[in-house]
């Protein structure tokens, strides 16, 4: 519409200034008018022309804006699924960090008729380690989505610290999870603002020991103006196993009751993995953690690993037994080591997300 209201304004203009020339010059062959008054009315046309056609403009402009606007009002108007209830029930403090699904049933909306978890049930207790491997597609990252509730299970109950996630307040909820994913968010900004990302009243000092502990200063002293050093969109500036480190510093920040671990180490080199799991293991001592994996070292020291096979739990137990008892994870293991203790095979980088479509 906005190029056809400019062509038309466009033919319009060239048009009355051709009309204009062709009249006014018949006029000044016949001596009605002079030289100079058609000059000065053909000057005085052109810019009523350049004003008509900024008004096109400016007509093609409000035109974006009203769609856009009114795309904008039907965003606004959408009500989420997702609502916090008019008397929720209070966590229990301190947090204990308990976890615990029973019977969840959950489908995406996208996918109505292709359950992601199916008869779901897990507990972990406080302070214990869970890891959570299985093949793509098995729900494991649908667990973490459903306890940090964006979105509400079909079937089920899913509790912390024994409160329903639908009775509870999903900020207070969501304050007491730490999320360390495996692609973070490096905002366009410094590293102060990065760590401090959702504490804005934290102290430098907290900002810096939280970095300390993920082993963020190594690196962040060494940029030009230290931690007040732009990182760049996306953190473009910054390498794959330092933007994992300044998520851990996140959480480390943030001291959340539950540690959820989305393939934190997944896409790293040996050195890089090295700093950023000993990293991981300072943040998960004393806390409850959900780990999911595809490389299986990294959840050889869980207290406890859970097998999850086409959105069911289909076997749990430490690595040693699973493997001895032979089944899917003897079967991932066997691709993945060369026997029960040694390395790890080199494992292709890859990203993958379950539930999107």
């Amino acid at each position: 519409m906005s190029a056809l209201l400019t062509g038309i304004v466009i033919l319009l203009v060239f048009g009355a200034v051709g009309v204009v020339l062709w009249v006014g010059g018949r006029d000044v062959l016949s001596g009605r008018v002079t030289g100079g008054d058609l000059s000065a009315f053909v000057f005085y046309a052109v810019l009523v022309a350049g004003s008509v056609g900024a008004l096109s403009e400016v007509a093609g402009d409000l035109m974006r804006a009203s769609g856009a606007a009114e795309r904008l009002m039907e965003l606004l108007a959408t009500q989420s699924r997702i609502q916090a209830p008019d008397k929720p029930l209070p966590f229990p403090r301190p947090p204990r960090g308990e976890v615990r699904f029973e019977g969840v049933v959950f489908s995406y909306p996208s996918r109505p008729d292709a359950p992601a978890l199916r008869d779901f049930s897990l507990h972990a207790a406080p302070g214990e380690r869970v890891a959570l491997v299985g093949p793509s597609g098995a729900g494991k990252s649908t667990v973490f989505q459903l306890l940090l509730r964006f979105y509400d299970p079909e079937e089920g109950l899913i509790t912390l610290d024994d409160v329903p996630l639908p009775s509870a307040e999903p900020v207070e909820l969501r304050s007491r999870l730490g999320l360390v994913p495996q692609d973070p968010v490096i905002f366009a900004a410094d590293a102060w603002e990065n760590i401090r990302y959702g504490h804005p009243g934290v102290s430098d000092d907290r900002v810096r020991a939280a970095a300390r502990a993920a082993h963020a200063t190594e690196f962040l002293d060494r940029l030009p103006e230290g931690f007040s050093s732009f990182l760049g969109e996306r953190g473009v500036r910054l390498s794959g196993g330092q933007r994992q480190r300044i998520a851990i510093a996140r959480a480390i920040l943030r001291d959340p009751a539950v540690l959820l671990l989305d393939e934190a180490t997944s896409a790293l080199d040996a050195e890089s993995e090295r700093l950023v799991q000993d990293a991981l293991d300072h943040l998960m001592e004393g806390r409850t953690t959900l780990i999911i994996a595809h490389r299986l070292a990294t959840v050889r020291k869980a207290d406890r690993i859970v097998v999850m096979d086409e959105g069911r739990v289909v076997a749990t137990g430490t690595h040693d037994s699973l493997v001895r008892d032979g089944g899917l994870y003897a079967r991932l293991a066997a691709l993945q080591f060369r026997d029960g203790s040694a390395a790890p095979e080199p494992a292709p980088d890859r990203v993958y997300r379950e539930g999107q479509g």
